[in-house]
């Protein structure tokens, strides 16, 4: 399937937080949920093992699901602490992460742009579900400034990208959204309006996941934007795809220094 970089709702400043939150509130329960990064982890064990660095820093963090994930799961003995940081930062989300982690999850709640922003924090960069908002000259971008500050680097995205996928999210996402909203935590009473009685967020969601679909990278193609960037050799890289327990495939880019 071609790529098409049509727009997300979610991409846009002048978008109201209150809907993108409960948005990035759902993405994140559902992915979570259904364990849908947990073959990521087996791949950030690794990294954090060649590259020494035990400190995550989570860029376009949603609201930290798969970074919940990852540090439900990951071994312990590792001793990885994590940092989330967004554009448009979920700071109610990240609270909660912060407090049911005991610190080990924190974050930055001013806005983070990684297209714009310098990035400060030290230790393995990561991107879920994020990628995808990118055009291939701004990922380029993106992992050529990692490589400037030798900041090992995971991306992890949807790797399903065919007609199947989407209709996977027209049929399913009113089912998750019906049953599973009041479960989402931290608990609103502004995501029960505009999900049942004016459902906004259901419809930005939905056009949103279908977009996403439609503007998945490749791993051949991150790997290509990566070889393009690190034109001196200065990383070593690799790049596929692995499925997870619910079927699902997951596109991974990963990078370490030299």
């Amino acid at each position: 399937m071609k790529r098409f970089h049509l727009f997300e709702f979610e991409d846009y400043d002048w978008f109201p937080k209150i809907i993108r939150d409960g948005g990035t509130d759902f993405l994140g329960f559902v992915l979570k949920y259904i364990k849908f990064y947990e073959p990521s982890i087996n791949i950030l064990e690794d990294v954090v093992k060649r590259s020494g660095h035990h400190h995550i820093v989570d860029l376009c963090s949603g609201n930290g699901g798969p970074i919940s994930l990852v540090h439900d799961k990951i071994d312990k003995d590792l001793q990885v602490s994590y940092t989330l940081s967004d554009k448009f930062p979920n700071r109610a989300a990240y609270k909660k992460l912060k407090t049911t982690s005991n610190g080990i999850i924190d974050f930055k709640s001013e806005s983070l742009d990684i297209l714009n922003d310098i990035i400060i924090t030290e230790g393995i960069r990561t991107l879920f579900t994020a990628i995808h908002h990118f055009k291939p000259e701004e990922v380029r971008l993106i992992l050529n400034n990692a490589i400037i500050d030798r900041a090992p680097i995971a991306i992890f995205d949807g790797g399903n990208k065919h007609i199947g996928s989407i209709l996977a999210i027209v049929l399913t996402h009113p089912i998750w959204f019906f049953f599973g909203t009041p479960f989402i935590r931290p608990f609103k009473w502004s995501r029960l309006l505009l999900t049942y009685i004016i459902p906004l967020i259901p419809l930005y969601a939905i056009w949103d996941g279908i977009v996403s679909i439609l503007r998945l990278h490749t791993p051949e193609e991150l790997l290509g934007y990566a070889h393009n960037s690190d034109n001196k050799q200065q990383f070593t890289w690799s790049a596929g795809k692995v499925k997870n327990k619910v079927g699902f495939s997951v596109a991974y880019l990963v990078g370490i220094t030299n």
